[in-house]
């Protein structure tokens, strides 16, 4: 059906509705019933099977062990000894490595479902005669919706009123600019979408103004519905992070192989046989490459997203949870983020003097404010609920207390037109009949009205008469409110040019609406100071209020302040240049927004920006990262950010900035556990290679310790609880390599030394107590000691102070992970059913003693270099 062409009479009847009254329940259960929910369908899920297949053929690891496999039974049946067991073990391995990876992918999965739903979108629809918010799955054809400046559209829908409503189609038509929508029925024979301007399609935002439409169409049968295939085709890229490794991934394989090589030959010239120098060649290749690492990184953001989400922060896109670790600016917004955003109207004013309350000029203002404003309201103000602003809630709020019903009102001076509130014009117009004329109202920020008023109540407004009036809005602001305009005049007839009706106002008074700071944000102000953030407030209020406001919350008193008008003086290279002198930004547009986070990025600085209105979607896609308001929030700023506050609150950003540290500092202990046990792990071998001596690790032994005793415990790590002083560093520079020199230093050192204890117990092993023999006791010793000595390694990386300086059992997966793989070691060792399959013969009592007193000594080490440095004994009071 050609919906464009239809009257607005004959769309009301094809669904059965009038558009003041919407549908009722039960032509919306019979509309779900036969249309179903507004949902475009998901790319299908990968089934458990194919998921199984894709963790074998994906992992270079997983093939080389198979190959490996391979290599191993193919010579067991060559030399008929039906010798299986490192082929059996092998497999084994394998099949477990492949479950743990299937079971972090489903989990990795399930987190993201999980926070999709946290961010499911609302749609404002007219039903049963009441305005009601519903989800945007449940909108069905033949629903009202309204709406407003910075909606996203839930459907394909018949615009019914519109008033100066603008929509932006690039996601459909490529089209940038925005489309003016209209309400008469279009014939045109030409049904482009962009020629169809009485249509409104899902996908699509609203750019300005305000309008009414018929959903025709939901789900896969909209516009976007039709190339939904298309967009599921669209691949999920890698974060930052995982790029990072996956190019260290790439030179530890160079490594691999290189050592390998060195091994194989060595093996060779040292006549040891040809399948066992071969398996041990590919198990070390297998130690080099840190294989559980990417897995490890999903669960470390997952688990982190998920903590963020209980803490109010809902977390869109995964690379945001490393990315906030590093930040360094804060660019704020002041109205409902720094303040509460609840508005009570303490002050009003005429040209001269503050007014008192309840008299005929108190009536008067509200009275013409009240009709400038969108606020719906549903039944009474008390108790109810309200569709609209915090200023126009205030206004409307103060009108009911002296008895003035904002719904006679409006009945009473019928709206003929209206020019919606734009971040640019800074003002709301309306027109209303007013017995035989037409009176405009205008409200809006009092230095931009001021500009067009030509008179006040008691006469020509003089340049005398505009200075009292500046200074007194300038007193007001310095008090910290929020000040609204107030203006009107008659005429006889609307002017076609919009202009025009800004023009030769009648000033009547100022409004001056408390804002409070909200509460805990001045301690997060103070701490964004202790953490190196830099907090910047950008706002499109006045500069004195700012600057007050500013005050009472403790932002930097030696910061500078700047308006908007005197940011366009300055071009970008002098921004970029003074930059980080400013605190305080007032009078602002979007763009001025861009400028400043550019700017602020030039010079190195990581920045989250917070936003809630359509036009702050450009800042919000450029800063590092984006914050969308969750109650204050239009959708377009939602679908345009990182991450949504569900709070508004400021001092929630802080918090994430912490957890976003502590998911980067996890990440780090992990990637340092893992490459220091491997180290010890190709040192090991490599120097008994060197010396001509006997393996003192078996390829089994290697895949042990390499996807057990280091794996649990890493697993575990990503499960530390973030450090109470993390918020005191300075923010992690992004340019900086994840480990400084010192760090890569001790990294080979704790590794050389685990490889060390690890050969020492080999020899003790063969020349003490195989006394010339196959080194089985030796090999059993060196297997053991590597392992417990990685084990208790994992203490070292937990934190730079000694373990004693911090809650020993406050991460339980750690411990659990602890006694787990000193239990399955013992078992391998001490069971000797087990122990045919891995090589290993029991160990004596003092073998036992020799292999503890190795094994904890890297933990007493570095447990004696901490405490040296950092004097534990003597400032523990």
């Amino acid at each position: 059906m050609n919906w464009c062409a239809l009257p607005i009479s004959r769309l009301e009847k094809e669904f059965g509705i009038n558009v003041k009254n919407g549908l009722c329940r039960k032509n919306v259960r019979e509309a779900l019933r036969i249309f179903g929910q507004n949902i475009i369908e998901k790319k299908q899920k990968k089934s458990i099977i194919r998921k199984f297949f894709e963790q074998l053929c994906n992992d270079a690891t997983i093939l080389i062990l198979l190959f490996a496999g391979l290599i191993s039974f193919i010579t067991a049946l060559l030399e008929s000894s039906n010798d299986y067991v490192d082929t059996i073990l092998i497999i084994a391995i394998v099949l477990l490595n492949t479950l743990i990876g299937l079971f972090q992918e489903e989990k990795a999965e399930k987190a993201i479902d999980a926070l999709g739903k946290l961010t499911e979108s609302k749609t404002l629809v007219i039903r049963d005669s009441r305005e009601q918010q519903i989800s945007t799955a449940a909108v069905v054809p033949g629903d009202v919706i309204l709406l407003s400046a910075g909606n996203f559209v839930p459907a394909d829908a018949r615009v019914v009123e519109s008033i100066g409503l603008e929509t932006e189609e690039s996601s459909l038509t490529g089209e940038t600019r925005g489309i003016k929508k209209k309400v008469i029925p279009n014939f045109s024979s030409n049904m482009s979408l962009t020629s169809q301007q009485n249509m409104v399609f899902a996908g699509t935002s609203v750019m300005t103004g305000r309008g009414v439409a018929v959903v025709v169409k939901t789900g896969m049968n909209t516009q976007v519905g039709k190339i939904a295939g298309m967009i599921n085709k669209v691949a999920t890229s890698k974060t930052p992070l995982q790029k990072k490794l996956t190019k260290i991934g790439r030179i530890l394989g160079i490594a691999a192989v290189v050592i390998c090589v060195i091994v194989f030959v060595l093996g060779i010239a040292s006549g040891i046989p040809l399948q066992e120098t071969f398996m041990v060649s590919i198990s070390l290749a297998v130690a080099v490459i840190p294989e559980s690492l990417p897995a490890i990184i999903t669960i470390v953001l997952a688990a982190g997203v998920r903590k963020l989400a209980k803490q109010k922060t809902i977390v869109r896109k995964l690379p945001a949870a490393e990315t906030l670790g590093s930040v360094s600016v804060i660019c704020s917004d002041k109205t409902g983020t720094l303040t509460e955003n609840k508005m009570n109207i303490t002050v009003m004013t005429d040209e001269k003097h503050e007014i008192k309350k309840n008299s005929k000029k108190t009536e008067f203002i509200l009275t013409l404010a009240s009709l400038c404003s969108n606020l719906k309201i549903c039944k009474s103000f008390i108790n109810k609920k309200v569709f609209g602003n915090q200023t126009e809630i205030a206004i409307v709020s103060e009108c009911e207390k002296i008895g003035l019903k904002k719904s006679i009102l409006d009945k009473k001076f019928k709206r003929l037109k209206e020019i919606p509130f734009d971040s640019k014009r800074k003002m709301m117009i309306t027109a209303h009949k007013f017995g035989e004329k037409i009176r405009v109202i205008a409200k809006g920020a009092p230095d931009i009205l001021l500009k067009n008023c030509v008179k006040t109540q008691t006469g020509v407004l003089d340049k005398t008469g505009f200075k009292k009036i500046k200074n007194l809005n300038i007193n007001l602001a310095k008090q910290g409110l929020r000040i609204l305009a107030v203006c009107y005049k008659d005429v006889n007839f609307l002017p076609k040019n919009e202009t025009d009706l800004q023009k030769n106002l009648i000033f009547v008074g100022l409004l001056g609406m408390e804002d409070l700071p909200r509460e805990g944000v001045k301690k997060a102000v103070k701490i964004c100071k202790t953490a190196g953030i830099k907090p910047v407030m950008i706002t499109g209020d006045q500069l004195e209020t700012a600057k007050s406001v500013a005050a009472k919350i403790g932002f930097d008193k030696n910061g500078l302040s700047i308006t908007g008008e005197e940011l366009e003086t300055l071009n970008q290279t002098q921004l970029i240049k003074n930059i980080n002198k400013y605190s305080i930004f007032a009078r602002t547009t979007p763009a001025h927004k861009m400028r400043i986070v550019q700017a602020f990025q030039t010079r190195g600085e990581i920045v989250a920006m917070t936003g809630d209105g359509v036009n702050d979607a450009p800042a919000l896609k450029a800063a590092d990262i984006g914050c969308a308001m969750g109650i204050s929030g239009t959708d377009v700023a939602k679908g345009a950010a990182d991450i949504i506050f569900a709070d508004d609150n400021f001092s929630t950003i802080v918090e994430a900035v912490k957890q976003g540290r502590g998911i980067y500092d996890n990440i780090k202990k992990t990637i340092y556990f893992l490459l220091s046990s491997n180290i010890g792990e190709i040192l090991t071998v490599l120097t008994s290679s060197l010396l001509n001596l006997p393996i003192p690790l078996l390829a089994i032994q290697l895949l042990w310790v390499n996807f057990i005793t280091d794996s649990f415990p890493a697993l575990a790590l990503t499960a530390e609880p973030i450090d109470k002083n993390i918020i005191c560093r300075k923010p992690n520079k992004n340019s900086a390599n994840m480990f400084s020199r010192f760090s890569c230093y001790t990294m080979m050192v704790e590794g050389a030394f685990i490889g060390a204890i690890s050969f020492l117990a080999f020899t003790i092993g063969k020349i003490f107590f195989d006394r010339g023999n196959d080194p089985f006791i030796g090999r059993s010793m060196a297997f053991t000691v590597l392992s417990l000595s990685q084990v208790f390694h994992v203490f070292n990386v937990r934190s730079d102070r000694s373990i004693f300086c911090s809650k020993f059992f406050s991460n339980k997966k750690l411990i659990f992970s602890f006694v787990l793989c000193v239990f399955l070691q013992f078992s391998v060792i001490a069971i000797p059913t087990i122990g045919r399959f891995f090589r290993t013969v029991q160990l004596s009592s003092l073998q036992w003693a020799i292999v503890l007193l190795l094994s904890v000594s890297p933990l007493l080490l570095v447990e004696i270099e901490k405490i040296i440095k950092t004097k534990v004994f003597f400032d523990r009071s």
